[in-house]
């Protein structure tokens, strides 16, 4: 649909217009940026001042470089940027990521610096990123670039993000460090003036490193391309849309923000039906489907056991579950007699099954075994649970759990609750075996149920593309 992107994600150079010393300035903060996040291509400051910043030499100009950079990053006044666009005309400089506002967002002035960026841009053949925008950040396996103001780098990995709210990407961010997310690649569209949501989605699609999508967004100016786009996506790996405007006063915020709304839960509904994508319906179910597909980009399918060491958080669990239209099937006839056979008396042989507050690694060793031998064609996934009670020590059922992972034949989910004095420490050992780690059952069977919309919706897509 659209030319390669790659000068936007993996610039081979970069020159920073109204690079600065001041790190609370934007070119100052994009230039420390670059180099905080690892860049390891050429960066090139522009400053009309001249001299060196943080030891590079600085251009006057873009019509100052030997060569065209991959990829200009703009961040000077909204009245400078016109004259900027032109100067990266003269000097053949292709690719631009304009980050400052004060286009078609901010009244009649803007309007009309907008018309004058984009036929200059159009006379030259520019592309141009933004405006308005917080910038790209893309941990890739060839290459870490932040071309952002944004305080912090997402953790890295497979999951990308496209947003039209700098502030949400932020908060992503920072929910993925906090939470081990898979989390690699982060977009702010802003303006889109010329690569909007469905562009950076064409892209991101067919990059391999990129395993699954979140998009945030509140308006799309072509519903038809970005659906076509979005199916033949969805038929290879997982897209999440978070869209905002779902009643009157929220339609109303959504187009005062970006000019347009989707508009109300139907409306939403069928947009994201059409794009086979799954519907998020707050930011944090967004991020939890993050956490889910960073471990399981193939989704799962809807058939769960529960298993737990505490009656009460197996009962929530279940709750949530089958609010999330996830079965709950009655334990094979072997599993149920072997499981009799070895547990206490007074354990629940059901589906959840009741391990016992005081089930130490035999036990829960013993049901996760079991699960894996007889499970497979009666259930999809395992979601275990894991009260920590003062009596039993918690490192040998999670070193246990860590070892049996590897073999399991069935996808495994996590949870551990009550005071976890070593929660990083388990967390990291559980989720580096591949079995994504929650304090939070209610969380751990939502991401399962996120997880379990997928496949027949990438079925569809298949179909359909």
């Amino acid at each position: 649909m659209t030319a390669d992107l790659a000068p936007f994600f993996e610039p081979r150079s970069v020159a920073v217009v109204g690079a600065g010393e001041r790190a609370t300035s934007s070119g100052g903060a994009v230039l420390r940026n670059l180099r905080i996040g690892g860049y390891s291509g050429e960066i090139i400051p522009v400053n009309p001042k001249g001299g060196t910043i943080l030891g590079l030499p600085v251009k006057a100009s873009l019509r100052d470089l030997a060569e065209p950079a991959d990829l200009a990053i703009i961040v000077i006044r909204p009245d400078l940027i016109p004259e900027a666009v032109e100067d990266a005309a003269a000097s053949d400089h292709r690719n631009l990521l304009i980050l400052p506002g004060g286009f078609t967002e901010s009244g009649p002035e803007g309007i009309a610096r907008d018309k004058q960026v984009r036929a200059i841009a159009a006379r030259a053949g520019i592309r141009i990123a933004g405006p308005n925008c917080a910038g790209i950040i893309h941990i890739g396996p060839r290459m870490k670039f932040g071309g952002t103001f944004l305080r912090d780098f997402p953790p890295g990995g497979s999951i990308a993000m496209i947003s039209q709210s700098g502030a949400l990407a932020e908060e992503a961010i920072a929910f993925a460090n906090d939470h081990a997310l898979k989390l690699g690649t982060v977009v702010t569209v802003g303006n889109a003036m010329h690569l909007g949501i469905t562009e950076y989605l064409d892209y991101l699609g067919d990059r391999d490193e990129v395993g699954g999508l979140l998009i945030y967004a509140e308006s799309v100016s072509d519903r038809d391309a970005f659906t076509r786009v979005a199916r033949r996506v969805a038929a290879r790996k997982p897209i999440v849309m978070l869209v905002g405007g779902r009643g009157p006063a929220g339609i109303a915020a959504a187009r005062a923000h970006t000019g347009d709304a989707i508009g109300g839960e139907a409306a939403i509904d069928a947009f994201c039906e059409a794009a086979c994508a799954i519907r998020a319906r707050s930011l944090r179910h967004l991020l939890l489907a993050a956490k889910g597909f960073g471990f399981y980009p193939d989704g799962i399918g809807g058939r769960v056991l529960i298993l737990s060491n505490s009656g009460g958080p197996g009962v929530i669990a279940t709750d949530r579950a089958e609010a999330e239209t996830l079965q709950l099937p009655a334990l094979p006839a072997a599993m149920a007699a072997a499981l009799r056979a070895r547990l206490p008396g007074e354990a629940s042989v059901a589906n959840p099954v009741d391990l016992l507050a005081d089930a130490r690694e035999d036990r829960f060793g013993e049901a996760f075994g079991l699960a894996q031998a007889h499970g497979p064609g009666t259930f999809d996934a395992v979601l275990g649970i894991h009260v920590v009670p003062f009596m039993v020590d918690a490192d040998p059922v999670v070193a246990r759990l860590v070892a049996l992972a590897g073999q399991a034949k069935l996808p495994f989910f996590h949870a551990m609750m009550g005071t976890l004095p070593k929660k990083a420490e388990w967390f990291a050992a559980l989720e580096a075996a591949g079995v994504p780690a929650f304090n939070d059952v209610e969380a751990m069977a939502e991401v399962a149920g996120l997880l379990a919309r997928y496949p027949a919706l990438k079925a569809r897509a298949q179909a359909a593309s």
